[in-house]
């Protein structure tokens, strides 16, 4: 009996001691391959444009309320005309909190399933960026730039492009930009298929926080 607990309570310390060894090389993996130092040049040049565009919105909100006008918008607007402005929005740069639309399904006399078609308007619309991305790339003077001046962060941008998509797809951040980019630097598309369908994932917790099932 003594001989079976010593021998789990190794188990368990082996489990940990495995557990933090694979944390251990995967911090030694993103340090090597300089993954860290990309994400932290990459913040420090977004970060002014972002900065601005908070501003703007600050500002902007002063004056207007955003999120009352978005929201009258929905009541307003056919149910048709609510998903094509969801799905321009989810395409181009989406930078509309899909809460609001989320909000608005639940109004619906069947919520889930108008949850359901925002969740695949904004999968699909982050696909789309996807091709918009590409299509930029053939820009000639786009081109250039990005193959003289760019082509070591488009190298460790493609050689993370995954976490790209994981990020945009599951944390409050724009979805269409991470794919827009995703295309830009030509990750593969049928990984951003895969990566991007977690966004459905993200609103069903979503639904499921908003609709108070819990």
């Amino acid at each position: 009996m003594l001989f079976e607990k010593e021998f789990l309570l190794m188990k368990e310390k082996s489990k940990v001691k495995s557990g933090k060894s694979r944390l251990h090389l995967l911090h030694q993996y993103y340090s090597y391959t300089g993954f860290y130092e990309f994400i932290w040049e990459t913040l420090k040049k977004v970060s002014p444009y972002i900065l601005a565009f908070l501003i703007a919105v600050f500002v902007l909100n002063k004056y207007f309320n955003i999120n009352q006008g978005l929201i009258h918008l929905t009541e307003i607007l056919p149910v048709s005309g609510v998903l094509i402005f969801f799905f321009l929005s989810e395409t181009f740069l989406g930078l509309i909190p899909p809460e609001i639309f989320i909000a608005w399904s639940g109004k619906m006399d069947a919520p889930w399933l108008y949850l359901a078609v925002l969740a695949f308007l904004s999968y699909f619309g982050g696909l789309l960026s996807y091709w918009i991305g590409i299509g930029i790339t053939k820009i000639a003077t786009v081109h250039n730039y990005l193959e003289q001046k760019m082509e070591k962060q488009l190298k460790n941008s493609k050689k993370w492009g995954g976490f790209l998509i994981l990020v945009g797809a599951l944390l409050p951040l724009p979805f269409s930009i991470s794919c827009l980019a995703a295309g830009i630097i030509e990750f593969p598309f049928k990984n951003v298929v895969l990566y991007g369908s977690l966004r459905l994932l993200r609103f069903l917790i979503y639904g499921l926080v908003i609709f108070h099932v819990f």
